[in-house]
């Protein structure tokens, strides 16, 4: 049976990072214990013009049939009210596939200078239904409303399931890890009831996991731990926003949003997602870094149980930032974004033969 991949190109860099991804998947196929399956719907300013939604029922169901989905960058804070079609397709997905948990790691790469002069390898495990999301914890509605015209008030959702599921999911990978350690990010000194639900979910899930480090840190602490030694740090779990912010701060200290690979994924359904935007202002220009949206790739196949192709790819983009003449732009290096995804393949046909 094939492997059937679902790719969304999304907005501005998306088709051309998308379209270098696509390069290098193709070019781990021998690796591959079955073969791949590629189709292709719209999302996002494409699929608003055609259907007037930026994402049609047409495509959720498409994404719960595929065994997994690559999803590229969309510009969901230009698109028009959520009446008149604007939906943020990641949220959607996130939403209808029940992809409780978003899976984020950073680390510092061999020759490549960082901010941080501490080498690192940590992952954020993000709860991904709830939290501040207004467009994600309420059954019908948003969670944000103006009682008048000024006052603007927000709900956070927090739920024993969602904070279960993402506890059990950061334990489980920190089982597979060296360190063996899990840091529970919260604020429960002031939400003591909401964090206070969380933590407690946490520390009932550690006490299944007693081979694994567990502590628990302000998230504010946190942040300033992260500037600090994030080497302090294994695997970080924590509630919808706080997690969004901290994995964005570990992937600027490792090198840039540029390099950060994301998976979402629930019981049953996995999304490869690039953590950056859509970059609207180089668009077309093939100068747009395809390493993120490539390492979400890799981490999807990884889920799918291909872990030889996966650690082809992840082998390759690691042997490419090494060297300062085979990165691309923003990078400090010189290839666009079609030649930096033909090198990878050009390594990938090497460590194949």
């Amino acid at each position: 049976m094939p492997l059937k991949l679902l790719c969304l190109q999304g907005d501005g860099i998306g088709p051309e990072i998308m379209e270098a991804t696509l390069t290098v998947l193709n070019s781990v196929a021998p690796a591959l214990g079955q073969p791949i399956e590629l189709a292709h719907a719209d999302i996002g300013f494409a699929s608003l013009e055609k259907s007037g939604s930026t994402i049609t029922p047409k495509v959720i169901d498409a994404a719960e049939a595929a065994d997994g989905v690559i999803l590229g960058p969309v510009s969901h804070n230009a698109y028009p009210p959520r009446e008149q079609g604007g939906l943020n397709p990641s949220g959607v997905l996130r939403k209808e596939l029940s992809l409780f948990a978003n899976h984020r790691p950073a680390s510092t790469w061999s020759g490549l200078e960082a901010p941080t002069r501490v080498p690192f390898d940590l992952v954020v495990m993000r709860e991904n239904l709830e939290g501040f999301y207004a467009d994600r914890n309420m059954h019908s509605g948003s969670g944000e409303f103006m009682p008048d015209p000024d006052t603007a008030m927000a709900l956070r959702k927090i739920t024993r399931d969602a904070s279960m599921n993402i506890a059990r999911a950061a334990f489980d990978l920190a089982e597979t890890r060296p360190g063996k350690h899990v840091t529970a990010i919260h604020k429960a000194n002031v939400m003591r009831v909401s964090d206070g639900l969380f933590l407690e979910c946490c520390r009932e899930v550690a006490a299944d996991h007693p081979q694994v480090v567990y502590d628990e840190l302000l998230v504010d602490a946190a942040a300033a731990h992260l500037v600090r030694n994030p080497a302090r740090f294994d695997v970080l779990v924590t509630t919808n926003m706080f997690g969004d912010i901290l994995s964005d701060l570990a992937s600027e200290l490792s090198g840039g949003l540029g390099l950060a690979g994301s998976l979402n994924f629930g019981h049953d359904h996995a999304i490869a997602q690039a953590q950056h935007g859509s970059a609207p202002d180089i668009a077309g220009q093939d100068k747009a870094n395809p390493v993120s949206l490539m390492l979400s790739a890799e981490m999807l196949l990884r889920h799918l149980g291909e872990g030889r192709a996966a650690d082809l790819i992840r082998t390759a983009v690691t042997a490419a930032l090494a060297s300062p003449e085979t990165r691309t732009g923003d990078l400090g290096g010189a290839l666009g974004t079609q030649a930096f995804a033909t090198h990878i393949t050009t390594i990938i046909q090497e460590k194949l033969q």
